[in-house]
């Protein structure tokens, strides 16, 4: 058994764009100690460091790895930095919570799973829509048995902060992003969240994609994620664009269950939606992200239902990640805040050896296997089983 008790956790933040924050809201609602954070320079991280309230502004990502104070690392850096900085944090000794994507591809992202095995340290993946109380409430619903066995999940995320030409991020440059982008970005989440809620794995996938503006306006300044700053057309240059605006997924799952997923980031008025119906031989469920207290219940043989959020009236699983009473709602913010939580009371137990509670590296691995497998679907115009 591998046990190492954790005790006045400090902890060092890298990237402070518009997810940094979450997670330093998550880590302070649990009273964890954000001691620093580190930035794409030394300038911008004493500027966020005096707007977040952090004591220590790192001059690089290495010298916050250097501090000894430092014991857990959270990684809301872009996507091409996730991989060294997650390995150079392990091979530093400290416990590490990345965003997604895990890696760039399969083979980083198998890499840091072995790596944190060989370390002993405790690793997480930032799927934090896994932990709205309605989501965890389904999972324990589904798993029963009381529905039946699963026949169909099908849904979609959705958001409109890309519509535009003139709307730019990171994300959509393949070199900082990865060449997936609205899949590896928000269909992840969809893809991770059926999976923790059915413990059905996908085995084939069969991808379509398309991107609607080949070319945008890419500002010549920097533009925070979601900021929504106007510029004047002189700021802007022509930037052809390589990766998706919109996908669609059918999907295999291992009990033979079917499943189709719709991706987009040009979908106007649609702001963050991942919806979600499952299908059982029983009943069905729903669930919808922009009413994140409610999940629908439908029958054959009676009325349908519609569940509030209410501890007194959810799963022990679903109670045990919900803070506030019935008519009290939880949001986007609190997954983050559970999330957290769940980390670092694994990390105070100690006890490594048991199973985490949250999702890891390995989870992360595996969403990366997926995508490589959508990606090529996508590419060669046929069906492709998920490795």
């Amino acid at each position: 058994m591998t046990t190492k008790t954790v005790q006045n956790i400090k902890v060092g933040i890298a990237g402070t764009g518009f997810i940094g924050p979450a997670h330093l809201e998550g880590l302070r609602r649990n009273n964890i100690e954000v001691v620093g954070l580190a930035e794409s320079s030394p300038e911008q991280a004493r500027q966020k460091a005096a707007d977040l309230g952090i004591e220590h502004a790192y001059s690089s990502f290495e010298q916050m790895l250097a501090d000894p104070e430092i014991q857990v690392v959270h990684l809301a850096t872009p996507n091409l930095l996730h991989f060294p900085h997650a390995k150079a944090a392990l091979l530093a000794g400290k416990h590490v919570i990345c965003e997604k994507p895990l890696a760039m591809n399969s083979v980083e992202s198998a890499e840091l799973v072995r790596l944190a095995k060989e370390t002993g340290l405790v690793n997480a993946i930032n799927f934090n829509l896994r932990f709205y109380p309605i989501s965890q409430h389904a999972r324990s619903l589904v798993q029963s048995g009381n529905f039946g066995p699963v026949y169909s999940m099908h849904g979609s995320y959705l958001q409109d902060w890309l519509l535009w030409e003139t709307d730019w991020n990171w994300r959509l440059e393949p070199k900082a992003g990865g060449t997936l982008r609205a899949v590896a970005d928000i269909g992840t989440h969809w893809l991770d969240l059926i999976t923790f809620i059915t413990g059905l794995k996908i085995t084939r996938v069969m991808a379509d994609f398309t991107t609607f503006l080949p070319v945008r306006k890419k500002p010549s300044k920097p533009v925070e994620t979601y900021t929504g700053k106007l510029l004047q057309p002189e700021d802007y240059i022509d930037q052809p664009i390589h990766t998706e605006d919109y996908a669609s997924i059918l999907l295999h799952y291992e009990n033979g269950a079917r499943g189709v997923l719709t991706v987009s980031q040009v979908s106007a008025g649609r702001k963050n939606r991942l919806s979600y119906e499952i299908d059982c031989a029983k009943a069905a469920l729903a669930f919808n992200s922009e009413r994140p207290n409610e999940l629908w219940l439908g029958y054959r043989d009676k009325p349908n239902e519609l569940l509030l959020k209410d501890p007194s009236l959810l799963s022990p699983e679903a109670r045990a990640i919900t803070s506030y009473p019935g008519g009290h709602n939880e949001g986007f913010p609190d997954t983050f805040k559970q999330l957290t939580a769940k980390v670092y009371a694994y990390l105070r137990k100690g006890d490594f050896s048991t199973q985490p509670d949250f999702p890891t590296f390995a989870d992360g691995h595996y969403e990366m296997q997926l995508c490589e497998a959508i990606e090529k679907s996508a590419n060669e115009g046929r069906w492709m089983d998920v490795l």
